[in-house]
């Protein structure tokens, strides 16, 4: 992965973007993978829709990215995330992370993807087997990330 964020409108290689975080130097490695699924508050979801403000996602993942890495002094991170048309179990969202211990990596890897769903200008649209759709956890923007909170209480 050249870039440690990027956009994809076809399948993600999951092989390929672990591969690029392999180093001799670390014995940890996190990863997280967001699944299309097949329902969602009671509705069962035929199909996902993503839209995405590219340019400035792309800067605020980087930004979001950097940040973890200085954070908890991990070697390498990336993420990927699809945008169009998904099925259901296709594969939304890749986060990895490669550092010398687990905790790191692990803590790494939670913090990227907590903020990339908080932070990015990314738009989800459920369509419904029934023939409906809609669009999800617009309201989300305005909350502060999950670990916004914890990170206020270990500074206390």
């Amino acid at each position: 992965m050249d870039a440690p964020f990027r956009f994809s409108r076809t399948p993600l290689d999951v092989a390929a973007l672990r591969a690029a975080l392999a180093d001799p130097a670390c014995g940890g490695y996190a990863a997280f993978e967001g699944w299309v699924r097949d329902h969602n508050e009671g509705q069962r979801v035929h199909r996902l829709e993503y839209e995405a403000y590219e340019a400035l996602a792309v800067r605020e993942a980087e930004r979001i990215i950097a940040e973890a890495r200085t954070r908890f002094g991990v070697a390498h991170a990336a993420c990927a995330h699809r945008v169009g048309d998904l099925g259901v179990g296709e594969l939304a969202v890749w986060v990895g992370v490669s550092a010398a211990h687990r905790d790191e990596a692990f803590r790494a890897c939670r913090y990227i993807i907590d903020e990339i769903k908080h932070r990015l200008p990314i738009w989800k649209k459920e369509h419904y087997a029934g023939g409906d759709s809609g669009w999800v956890n617009c309201e989300r923007c305005a909350a502060p990330a999950a670990h916004a909170q914890h990170r206020e209480h270990e500074h206390s």
